[in-house]
């Protein structure tokens, strides 16, 4: 008999601040590399604000065995410009990424056309973007995008869990809690929390259902969270 064969597990870009590799509640870190500018060759993962280390943590909490890559676009604050985006994003699909996490966005219209482009090559190579949706009536990119998983902030859903639903266009939507991985001694309400938390978690609970290499589309994706959910009701 003939041992079935192990699935290959998802593999995750993480682009955001970069990692602290040595923060307890970070596991194995595949690589990374740096896009912000004036990094030299590759620059440094290092991350100096902890934004990219939280959401890291909260993906590897719902996906432990995910394979993370680390796309760093910020450095010193939680800002870049569209072009080291973008740069991220190429950068991310380049390193045969599986899911991209993009706890972030900007509500500057003016920049769907970059960012729509960048999902394109991102989806043309296989990887799905996941990235913040709507929020108190703003919409961001590239969330909002077609062919990108849509996630808004619920802080009634548990925190573990995700709900799917749509927005006002009926457009599939992830909705999850935004609180992160939780910090020994750190009260909830003093921790970094937010949609930049909802999006990681969403991202988690792709990559412990889906596989790698299974090329997702964001309504697929989209699919096996609602399957996933439904099963779990039973």
């Amino acid at each position: 008999m003939t041992a079935p064969r192990a699935l290959k597990p998802v593999r995750v870009a993480v682009v955001d601040s970069g990692v602290n590799p040595s923060h307890p509640h970070i596991g194995s870190i595949a690589g990374g590399l740096s896009v912000v500018p004036g990094a030299g060759d590759g620059g440094d993962c290092l991350d100096r604000v902890g934004h990219g280390t939280a959401v890291t943590a909260a993906i590897q909490e719902r996906a432990p065995g995910a394979d993370v890559f680390i796309v760093k676009v910020f450095d010193r604050t939680l800002s870049a410009s569209i072009d080291t985006l973008v740069a991220g994003i190429d950068a991310a699909w380049r390193h045969d990424a599986d899911l991209i996490n993009l706890s972030l966005g900007t509500a500057k219209q003016a920049h769907a056309v970059a960012l729509r482009a960048a999902a394109e090559r991102a989806a043309a190579a296989g990887a799905l973007i996941v990235s913040a949706g709507r929020h108190e009536e703003v919409r961001y990119l590239p969330g909002t995008l077609d062919g990108v998983v849509a996630v808004e902030l619920d802080w009634t859903c548990p925190r573990l869990a995700v709900e799917v639903g749509a927005d006002p266009e009926r457009r599939p939507v992830c909705r999850a809690s935004g609180y992160p991985r939780p910090a020994p001694g750190i009260p909830p309400e003093r921790n970094l929390k937010g949609l930049s938390f909802a999006v990681a978690n969403v991202t988690g609970a792709l990559a412990r259902t889906l596989t790698g290499g299974c090329r997702p589309t964001a309504d697929a994706a989209v699919a096996a969270l609602r399957a996933e959910a439904d099963g779990a009701g039973r």
